[in-house]
């Protein structure tokens, strides 16, 4: 066969294959990098925020995706280090994804946050995007804000503000101890308590304020026995993860039965450590609730969804729903997956939650804004129980968006040229 004839076979059988083919290959995904501890102390929440990411995202991928692309959550175990973190974001750099949500520990966001902002002046050809759904010490919005990111939680301020108007009606409390982790999130807590007490109940004597070191106690009844000493009738803490789930138990096994007023006090292993001895003593401040009374039913289909395929965890941050579903609505928006563009489009962004809700990311310094509600621990009256327990939250009551909102403090934006 001659030169020129086997190049004209070599030609059709090429334009065969390709007439074969299917019409269209399917792109690359979208990969989104999820950066929270895999392992340590806090590896039970980072795994269940895991799945819920996974879940939300298979959600969007059965729909059609996004530019006809599909989502995927690719993790980075930070071990809730802020070290650890920047070596994992390096990762992140490496493998060309652009954005990333993290949300356990403000600590571990300040590092976060800092380094994006760095990386991104150095490089603005292959800038990130930085989305936190949970961890809420105010100044990440405030004075350490910045264009390149975005927080999909109601911060500290904001929760304690609801807090204590549900303290400042109970006239039985002429005493409070305050306790937390003691990093920039457990701080903020303290902080934004004693100011807010004072200007709402200056009645109120606050007979502790302690700060314990993150992850390290493993027996809280040394803490208990001081609370009880303090002769406080009632507790704040924003304790999580193993740290919520130790102090119950060493509540429950020191026979403190004063009420808690709390930020994480569900879930994970928390709600079942409470167990019957907090029903109706327990309070915790949430952006949403199962059952949502402004949507009957679209939440609800979600978490029961949900437990179909993960038995042993619960849908506990509908944020993780919120704010993945926000980046694909910006991207939808944008046009692109070009992070200028979709960071410009995620400003103003209008959503409504799986729980009815209308929120909205404010331009001025990326904080979302929405309602914020009060539930109690209980075993009546509950629709979904957590942990497997027969123990769950009711809803009290919703701090509508327009009150639970306060204005940006601080936060002075420089948005790229």
């Amino acid at each position: 066969m001659s030169r020129t004839k086997r190049v004209v076979t070599v030609t059709l059988v090429l334009a065969i294959v390709a007439w074969l083919a299917p019409a269209a290959t399917p792109s690359d995904p979208i990969k989104i990098a999820y950066m929270d501890p895999l392992s340590g102390p806090f590896a039970a929440t980072g795994e269940n925020g895991l799945k819920q990411f996974r879940f939300a995202a298979d959600l969007i991928n059965k729909s059609g995706g996004v530019l006809n692309r599909q989502i995927e959550i690719v993790p980075y175990d930070n071990k809730v280090s802020p070290q650890e973190s920047l070596i994992q974001l390096k990762k992140v750099q490496g493998d060309g994804i652009q954005f990333v949500f993290q949300g356990n520990s403000s600590g571990v966001a300040h590092a976060i946050s800092d380094a994006v902002l760095k990386h991104n002046e150095r490089n603005p050809g292959g800038r990130i995007l930085y989305l936190n759904y949970s961890a809420v010490d105010p100044a990440l919005t405030n004075d350490k804000c910045h264009y390149w990111h975005f927080r999909f939680d109601a911060h500290a301020d904001m929760k304690m503000a609801a807090l204590t108007d549900v303290i400042k009606t109970n006239t039985k409390i002429k005493k409070i101890y305050i306790i937390g982790q003691d990093y920039s999130f457990g701080k903020a807590v303290a902080e934004a308590a004693v100011t807010m007490l004072g200007q709402k109940r200056p009645d109120i004597q606050i007979v502790g304020n302690e700060l314990h070191p993150i992850g390290k106690v493993k027996d809280f009844s040394p803490y208990i026995q001081k609370i009880i000493a303090s002769g406080a009738d009632a507790v704040i803490t924003g304790n999580w993860g193993a740290d919520m789930v130790n102090l119950a138990k060493a509540a429950n096994d020191g026979g403190l039965k004063v009420p808690f007023y709390t930020y994480y006090a569900a879930s994970d292993g928390v709600t079942a450590a409470i167990g019957a001895a907090g029903v109706d003593r327990i309070r915790l401040v949430h952006e949403t609730h199962p059952g949502n009374p402004n949507a009957p039913g679209r939440l609800a289909e979600h978490i029961i969804a949900f437990k179909k395929q993960n038995r042993e965890s619960d849908i506990n941050q509908p944020r993780i729903h919120t704010g993945l579903n926000m980046l694909v609505a910006a991207i939808k928006k944008a046009g692109t997956t070009d992070v200028d563009k979709v960071a410009a489009a995620l400003e103003g962004l209008e959503f409504t939650t799986l729980g009815g809700d209308q929120v909205v990311m404010r331009r001025e310094d990326h904080q979302l804004l929405m309602p914020i509600y009060i539930s109690v621990h209980t075993n009546k009256d509950i629709k979904f129980d957590l942990d497997n327990s027969g123990f769950g939250l009711k809803l009290e009551s919703k701090i509508d968006r327009e009150k639970a909102t306060l204005p940006p403090a601080g936060c002075k934006m420089q948005r790229p040229s």
